[in-house]
């Protein structure tokens, strides 16, 4: 009798782990919050059970098959979004705030090398405002303002990480009789992308679905103007496993729009005009999109965008704002084209059952067929930003 009682606590034991292990998973899992269309019900995979709490129509319990509760989450009921899909090449041309500090080196002088840009606390990733009260938009602006310094300490104010900063600096009198900091800037850059979607009704647009950044530093590009133009495919460079492959194109076609919004979630702006033929594509909510097969919207040639078949293989349910889907390309003409997922096809569209879910963000180099992508919902709610 003794044994089957310890038996019979041991397993409980193991079931109450079980079950501790399986909240601990979905409740990191699992967003903290969702969006629904006005007049339907929040509905997840069918071990999820969605019930009611108490008095509070915005909240609701998520239960493990409809039994253990996982978490508390809010709903918030919207209007059922509807943009134009686009998958169109685009060239990106884009102005910092200031001018960002992406090299520090020394200067050689008669009395050794020094460097007064370290002296004076700056450092790689900073973005220059102004020096001596005097804004500066160029690389001219510094180089300028550092050659008639003569020597005399200059007052610099630098953004560090949304932080603004008061920094002294000395420029020296290198060898070759020129007055230096020991830093290197860097002023605008520019690139092609794919645009994901537009809206009709505010003329405001999404692509890349991530981040311009800096080649040298790897930080986000602080914008201070920008614009959207149109753009050319020259030629594909093929993705191989261990290298990823580039759309190479060149800028052509005139000016598309401004270039407002820099985020981790992507680029946004506002279309100077936008297209008549329009055809709606209503945006899936995360809780719509499933595994299995879709299709990615995308240009490899100056032809109209083509649908090419892929497959999302993960899904990521928590609250990361970008790296939300796994997809792998399948389409036997997109891999023999592009080797799989290439840069440039950043902002792709990617469609399932009707609806957009998603756009390509990054490529795995390890396996060129397979790369992230970044929920729509995530990039209409930050165009809606963009557009207030």
């Amino acid at each position: 009798m003794k044994k089957f009682i310890k038996c019979s606590t041991s397993i409980l034991g193991v079931i109450m782990t079980v079950i501790f292990s399986f909240q601990i998973y979905f409740s990191n899992e699992l967003p903290d919050s969702y969006k629904i269309v006005k007049g339907e019900n929040l509905e997840l995979s069918q071990m999820l059970s969605v019930k009611s709490t108490s008095d509070n129509a915005n909240e609701v319990s998520l239960n493990l098959l409809g039994v253990i509760p996982i978490k508390n989450v809010t709903l918030t009921e919207i209007e059922d979004y509807e943009v134009c899909v686009s998958g169109e090449i685009f060239g990106i041309k884009i102005f910092t705030q200031g001018v960002m500090v992406v090299g520090i080196s020394d200067v050689e002088t008669d009395n050794g090398n020094q460097n007064p840009a370290t002296n004076a606390g700056i450092k790689i990733g900073d973005n220059i405002l102004s020096i001596d009260g005097k804004q500066v938009s160029s690389n001219e602006d510094v180089s300028q303002l550092i050659s008639e310094s003569e020597g005399k300490t200059l007052t610099v104010i630098i953004s560090r990480k949304g932080k603004q900063n008061q920094m002294k600096l000395t420029p020296i009198l290198s060898k070759d009789g020129a007055y230096k900091a020991g830093m290197w800037v860097r002023d605008s850059s520019a690139g092609i992308g794919t645009m994901t979607f537009y809206n009709p009704v505010t003329a405001t647009y999404a692509g890349l679905g991530h981040a311009i950044c800096d080649v040298d530093t790897g930080d986000i590009l602080p914008l201070g103007d920008g614009e959207i133009v149109g753009a050319k495919i020259q030629s594909i460079s093929k993705s191989t496993d261990g290298k990823s492959g580039s759309i190479c194109g060149i800028f052509d076609g005139g000016r598309l729009g401004d270039l407002k919004l820099n985020t981790e979630l992507g680029i946004y702006g506002t279309l100077d005009s936008v297209s008549e033929n329009i055809n709606l594509m209503k945006v899936a909510l995360k809780q719509e999109i499933e595994v299995g097969k879709a299709q990615v919207l995308c240009s490899i040639d100056n032809n109209s965008p083509q649908y090419y078949d892929c497959e999302i293989i993960k899904i990521k349910h928590n609250n990361d704002l970008t790296q939300n889907m796994v997809i792998e390309i399948t389409d036997k003409e997109l891999l023999e084209k592009a080797g799989g997922i290439v840069q440039g096809m950043s902002g792709s569209p990617i469609i399932q059952n009707g609806k957009l879910v998603g756009a390509v963000t990054h490529v795995f180099v390890n396996d060129t067929s397979k790369g992230y992508a970044i929920f729509a919902e995530n990039m209409y709610e930050q165009s809606k930003k963009d557009a207030s």
